[in-house]
């Protein structure tokens, strides 16, 4: 008899989301040294062509590992006591002029260490992890000096060392503007582009920038000389934009070709259209949209009918969106954006994936690489119907599995 492979593995009779479709039957998925190496319906399976695989797992639901794309994961300190002042009807935009909201996290992160910071950030890592996530973008943005923001981005990559999960980085420089810099916003700007973006560049802690563009972060014009630094220097491009007001930040940021913008709530027509012809992805985040209790929905119905793909992601941070639980965001989404579930579930796979520029993740095809998630449910639609913790069965990371319950 053969020998069983620990490089090859089979999981027999799951339900396969494939990140864009459910397959309409059981499915038998073959792992080869890290990549999907075969897939086909059980009734079809032909043992041969998986000789000495060893059978990781059998029934239920086989989705793509979960992409998390947009996340403010590493910071100190927490704002429940914004959270309180919301609560008695103090607007985010208020507590953010009064040197609270982002200021406050800021404080708190440049006081702390690079392992204070990885010690607060393991645990949201983990709550992700434990809710199916192998890939996770982190922003960094609670520094808002050089040295801070490259703090930020090293305990990032540290955290992709220290757990078996696929870090991007982002570069947000430009979240909020520093107390320091009050009232000059331009040369604070010039200090992202002349000195933030070439050092991430060179020393490789970045794979993007993003900008705050909004009335209380950063002018378009201002968010174009960063975009013009960030393509010097080869680096993506991303956008928080039309979350509290229309500024046009969507299709300025398309013209330059971003991966995507993020928030969107104003978005209009020609915001839509710019980001159609660029292929830039529209990132939901109804976590934010939750807390802030907000009441404008991004427009839903005008990315359906203009092609543009639409992301879903936690946005986990410690003012607007202090979630960890992807799933639950596919619930929100359904339930406050009325994504179907097909869509919210792809949002958090195939999309977010290309939200990142990896158009290699997010995907149960023959030669993407094995990054799995095995559910105990019955359909996928579940994953966004309940709100439940505790339906992760396998998490697979490069072919292996790193979690099992």
């Amino acid at each position: 008899m053969p020998t069983q492979s620990t490089s090859k593995r089979l999981w027999r009779d799951v339900q396969v989301f494939d990140g864009l479709v459910q397959l309409d039957e059981a499915m038998t998925v073959l792992v080869e040294d890290g990549r999907i190496a075969g897939l086909w319906p059980a009734r079809e399976f032909n043992e041969a062509r998986a000789e000495g695989a060893a059978c990781a797992g059998r029934g239920g639901v086989l989705t793509p590992g979960l992409v998390d794309c947009h996340t403010h994961l590493v910071y100190a300190g927490n704002r429940a006591g914004e959270f309180e002042q919301r609560l008695e009807g103090v607007s985010y935009e208020e507590i953010a002029r009064a040197g609270g909201g982002i200021l406050s996290s800021v404080r708190a992160t440049r006081a702390a260490s690079e392992d204070e910071l990885i010690a607060a950030s393991l645990p949201r890592l983990d709550a992700l992890l434990a809710d199916g996530v192998t890939t996770v973008e982190i922003k960094s943005g609670y520094g808002l000096t050089a040295a801070d923001e490259l703090k930020m981005l090293r305990v990032a990559r540290r955290l992709g060392e220290l757990r078996p999960v696929r870090v991007i980085t982002t570069l947000l420089g430009a979240h909020a503007l520093p107390p320091e810099y009050a009232g000059r916003a331009d040369d604070y700007v010039s200090l992202v582009c002349e000195e933030m973006i070439p050092a991430a560049a060179a020393e490789g802690l970045a794979d993007a920038v993003d900008v705050f563009c909004e009335g209380i972060g950063f002018s378009p014009a201002q968010c174009e000389r960063i975009y013009q630094a960030a393509k010097a220097h080869g680096l993506a491009i991303k956008a928080h934009a039309e979350q509290l007001s229309n500024l046009g930040g969507s299709a300025l940021a398309a013209r330059y070709g971003a991966l995507s913008a993020d928030h969107i709530e104003y978005l209009d027509e020609a915001g839509v259209r710019a980001m159609a012809e660029a292929g830039t992805v529209a990132v939901l985040l109804p976590g934010a949209f939750h807390v802030l209790r907000e009441t404008r929905l991004p427009p839903i119905e005008l990315l359906r009918q203009y092609g543009v793909p639409m992301a879903v992601a936690s946005d986990a941070n410690p003012g607007t969106s202090p979630i960890c639980m992807p799933t639950l965001m596919a619930n929100l989404a359904c339930t406050l954006f009325r994504l179907t579930p097909r869509e919210a579930l792809s949002g958090m796979t195939a999309q977010a994936a290309r939200a990142l520029g990896r158009l290699d993740l997010g995907r149960i095809e023959v030669g993407a690489p094995a990054d799995l998630c095995l559910w105990d449910i019955q359909q996928p639609a579940e994953l966004a119907y309940a709100v439940q913790a505790g339906r992760l069965r396998q998490r697979v990371f490069k072919g292996e599995v790193v979690y099992a319950r």
